[in-house]
């Protein structure tokens, strides 16, 4: 399969290593004048893994028209813009794996409706979600991630296409539910590491539980099965969301708290917004995303919000 990877940060560029060796001729693309592009055309290099000769990089996007699968791994916030992109370079035939997690800001629609409706359906859009880091990936540490699509033949192809030695990939039932899954789950990892920050890390296995329950009532809402909120892409990622040094979103929360900055993307800070006023629009309670929502937007304490949690009127588990 000719597959051409669009993205060429940490997850983007562990993606074509991983898709060449698992037998596919692999192109990387990155923007001209990327410092990750860079990096690559002069060493092959970055700071996880060194490419091997046989994947070709490009800085002009127009080499997805020679591939039968483009791979999308950039910022969620970004695909609009890409999607843009692919289209006016008049891109047909094709499958689109997105590999990113979030829900757009300006819209609220999941990432496949921004692909889906921008490219067209003389494309076809999977997304490809689940845990893992680049970092245990390269030491040779398998894990389980999911592959779906509203397009049963498309996903069972990619499922059979990528899985490899270092990933087991699931068939997803329920794209609704994945994805809003998916995405929550870094909003979560916020929670995780502000508990973190404030040295309250033994309440983390209360917010698995309760923000397992309270994304299970969000996809519901948005046609999904809730169910979905205990699979890999919502509490199976949780161990590398909610507690890995290698998480993002995890760390950005942990140094929130403590008034530091973070210089890498955390997903789940534009994540919440979406989600809140989603909710919202439903009906749908959703506490621990509205308390990490009104600590990073309204200015609310850390420590009062989340305590607030533990005030709230007194209920049944289940």
């Amino acid at each position: 399969m000719k597959i051409t990877v669009i993205g060429c940060g940490r997850w983007g560029s562990f993606i074509a290593w991983y898709l060449d060796k698992t037998g596919h001729k692999v192109t990387l693309y990155g923007r001209d004048g990327s410092e990750n592009m860079r990096r690559f055309i002069e060493t092959r290099k970055n700071d996880y893994l060194t490419m091997p000769e046989s994947v070709s990089f490009s800085t002009d996007i127009s080499c997805a028209q020679a591939a039968d699968t483009v791979v999308v791994s950039i910022s969620s916030q970004s695909l609009g813009m890409v999607c843009s992109q692919l289209s006016e370079i008049g891109i047909s035939g094709k499958t689109i794996v997105l590999c990113m997690k979030g829900i757009e800001v300006s819209t609220g629609r999941r990432l496949s409706q921004v692909a889906g409706e921008s490219l067209g359906a003389e494309n076809k859009i999977a997304v490809w979600l689940g845990p893992g880091h680049v970092q245990e990936f390269i030491k040779g540490v398998p894990n389980c991630m999911v592959i779906d699509s509203d397009d049963e033949e498309v996903k069972s192809r990619l499922v059979q296409e990528f899985s490899g030695e270092l990933i087991r990939f699931y068939y997803g039932t329920d794209l609704i539910g994945n994805e809003i899954g998916a995405a929550a789950k870094n909003v979560i990892g916020i929670a995780a590491g502000m508990l973190d920050g404030l040295g309250i890390s033994t309440l983390k296995g209360a917010l698995m539980s309760r923000g397992t329950r309270e994304i299970y009532r969000l996809i519901e809402a948005q046609g999904g099965n809730g169910i979905s909120a205990y699979g890999l892409c919502h509490l199976g990622d949780y161990e590398a969301t909610v507690f890995s040094e290698h998480s993002h979103n995890r760390r950005f929360g942990e140094l929130f708290v403590s008034g530091r900055a973070y210089d890498k993307l955390a997903e789940g800070y534009y994540t919440v917004k979406p989600m809140v006023e989603l909710a919202e629009e439903k009906g749908v309670e959703l506490p621990i995303c509205r308390v990490v929502y009104d600590i990073l937007y309204q200015q609310c304490d850390p420590l009062t919000g989340l305590s607030g949690l533990f005030t709230r009127s007194l209920k049944n588990e289940f």
